[in-house]
């Protein structure tokens, strides 16, 4: 296993999670059809009237309960919303930039509070081989020696001189006069106290960065520092600091009593803008924090923070219009309610808010189905995809544009790469696939899919075609869930292939049937000629490795990886490794990253359809608002949100 098992079963897990939470939308009211049950009349909002600074109160709607409001304790997506309110994380991600929050400054190489420094290891030291997994050093390791950033310098290790391999060691410091909600100082341990939490057992979350870490210290009260295991180059290092947790108040419990104890899970003591007073079944109500750090600036805007649980988006939209919220986030579901939002924001009774999510729409190609694990035999499965020609041909095919403007009303563009184009690391003049059936179907007569009887009604015949017998039908089984989006883009795009003379069987299934474990399940099982899905990106680094050999799902890893095409390049496993074995500002890191992008689009074992969008609303004079693709919570800024005569320009 190596390092590119690092978001395996996350990633996989993700795919799954996806689809029974992130696309539960889609099994409601399809995108194109405005819902019939709320159409409110568009009235003019009631004029704004000031109020006593001392009672201004915010309302956000939310679209379900917390879970847990233990940092630590898995929270959802309404959870970190409130969590955005208790506690302010230690950097935020906007527009693909890391910004400090509570520390003074991000460590970088290059400011010198990140360092990397030759580390003299010997047989038995514990160290990350050069395929990045952790081992025991013993003769006939394969290794990175100090300074190397390549396949070319790495060496097997004799068992008896010592050799000096590189380690990070990082320092931060937190600002200072930050507070507890009780008038007490954050301090350094109490970052430490959260990292030990973290990485234990009976915390839920990867454990990858942990099995990594040499140590995590407090050098002083406001200073932390990490030290990687040798040979573990973390290119998102300046990340690795823990957010505090009041060990003074929780040191009494074990990290399993913590996930569910009252004074963690229920009512957690933060820092942030607001704190906590009441939750019942439909609200919570939180108050300003007195102590909070940015309390002199004026921070946060208001007195009282009331969430109001209100699943049903028509409710909210109906509770956003009288003025019991001023702002619905996220959490709840409104993308079937698009083109009312549209209507309501022309109308100035709103603001509507569209964003693009992490998560991307997929059609890939079974490239290599099950049936060829034991070797290609021509009663198997046409082969139909071996040759890339044919995927571009399908490309080219399939009106993705159409889509995206129907569908998803033109508010997110068609993606060149696995990566959405104002990504930093986004590769340049990449290979482009737009809509162009003339050039798809001279391309599938170039490489013998032949039109044999003059008409796209019926699917083209292989002649000639390289292990697939002449007289073949291309005909493809394109699988996916019985989702109403789904069954929309399913729809316009098996009707593009067809006017390219290829057959398209549509198959809608459960979720259930089709993200059943393999071998059984179609996609995970690698049992499918097309299948449309969708993946979430977990962080801002470019997620390579879902294409790469070690994530082909199959029965000597049990099934489990985001390969699904089972996709085979060398030089793409290269780059990718190469570039996740580096830090950011060295050449190779945004030199393999664009690399991969170039293959992966001459090769496409998959074709990234759209990112999703996310929908919020708000009262029309609301400000400081925006979905930000890389926040982990639309909320990140709430300490900032206004609304009234402070937000005109």
């Amino acid at each position: 296993m190596t390092v590119l098992h690092r978001l395996r079963s996350a990633l996989s897990l993700t795919i799954v999670v996806l689809i029974l939470s992130a696309c539960r939308p889609m099994v409601e009211t399809p995108l194109t059809t405005p819902p019939v049950p709320f159409l409110p009349t568009l009235t003019p909002s009631p004029a704004y009237t000031p109020t006593a600074p001392s009672a201004r109160t915010l309302t956000i709607c939310l679209g379900a309960q917390p879970n847990t409001l233990y940092p630590l304790g898995g929270p959802n997506a309404a959870a970190r919303s409130v969590l955005e309110a208790i506690y302010d994380a230690p950097f935020d991600v906007i527009s693909y930039e890391y910004k400090p929050v509570i520390l003074e400054k991000l460590p970088r190489v290059e400011d010198g509070d990140a360092k990397v420094y030759p580390i003299s290891v010997t047989n038995g030291n514990q160290v990350i081989d050069a395929d990045g997994n952790v081992v025991l050093l013993r003769a006939g390791t394969r290794i990175r020696p100090a300074g190397c950033r390549s396949e070319s310098c790495v060496v097997t290790f004799d068992g008896i001189n010592p050799i000096a391999m590189d380690a990070m060691v990082v320092e931060f410091r937190m600002r200072e006069g930050l507070l507890w909600s009780d008038g007490t100082p954050v301090a350094a341990e109490d970052s430490v106290f959260a990292y030990t939490l973290a990485r234990h057992n009976d915390t839920p979350g990867s454990k990858f960065i942990f099995d990594r870490t040499q140590s995590y210290e407090a050098t002083d009260e406001r200073t932390v520092q990490w030290w990687g295991k040798p040979g573990f180059l973390d290119p998102t290092y300046f990340t690795n600091f823990w957010m505090p947790l009041p060990k003074r108040l929780w040191a009494q419990y074990s990290a399993a009593e913590l996930q569910r104890a009252e004074i963690s899970s229920r009512f957690p003591m933060g820092y942030g803008p607001y704190i906590l007073r009441e939750w019942d079944e439909t609200t919570l109500r939180l108050v300003r924090n007195p102590y909070y750090f940015r309390a002199e600036q004026g921070l946060p805007k208001f007195d009282e923070l009331i969430y109001r649980i209100l699943p049903d988006p028509e409710a909210a939209l109906a509770a956003l219009l009288d003025g019991r919220c001023d702002l619905i986030d996220s959490t709840v579901h409104l993308d079937a309610h698009t083109a009312l939002l549209l209507e309501m924001d022309r109308a100035g009774q709103a603001r509507a808010y569209f964003g693009q999510t992490p998560t991307m729409e997929w059609l890939a190609f079974g490239i290599a189905h099950a049936s060829y694990d034991d070797g290609f035999q021509l009663t198997d499965r046409p082969n139909y995809f071996a040759d890339p020609r044919l995927r571009q041909a399908i490309a080219y095919c399939l009106d993705r544009r159409t889509v995206v403007e129907n569908v998803l009303y033109g508010l997110v563009a068609v993606p060149d790469s696995y990566l959405p184009a104002n990504h930093p690391l986004h590769a340049a003049s990449l290979p482009t696939y737009p809509y162009d059936p003339q050039k798809g179907q001279q391309i599938l007569n170039n490489i013998g899919w032949i039109d044999h009887d003059s008409s796209l009604a019926t699917p083209r015949r292989a002649q000639g075609v390289p292990r697939v017998v002449n007289g073949t039908e291309l005909r493809l089984r394109y699988v996916t869930t019985s989702a109403a989006q789904r069954r929309q883009v399913a729809a316009i795009l098996s009707q593009s292939l067809r006017e390219c003379g290829i057959g398209v069987e549509v198959v809608h299934l459960s979720q259930l049937e089709f993200y059943a474990e393999g071998p059984a399940g179609p996609l995970f099982g690698r049992q499918f000629d097309l299948a449309e899905f969708a993946m979430s990106t977990l962080s801002i680094t470019p997620p390579c490795e879902r294409f790469t050999s070690d994530e082909i799902p199959s029965a000597a890893n049990r099934w489990v990886g985001t390969n699904v095409s089972g996709y085979k390049n060398s030089a793409y496993d290269t780059a990718c490794l190469l570039a996740r074995q580096s830090l950011p500002h060295e050449v190779t890191y945004a030199e393999n990253y664009r690399l991969t992008q170039t293959i992966f689009a001459q090769e496409l074992p998959s074709i990234p359809l759209y990112f999703r969008i996310e929908t919020a609303a708000s009262r029309s004079d609301f400000c400081n608002f925006a979905l930000d693709p890389t926040a982990s919570s639309d909320l990140f800024a709430i300490e900032t949100f206004d609304y009234g005569l402070s937000c005109i320009p």
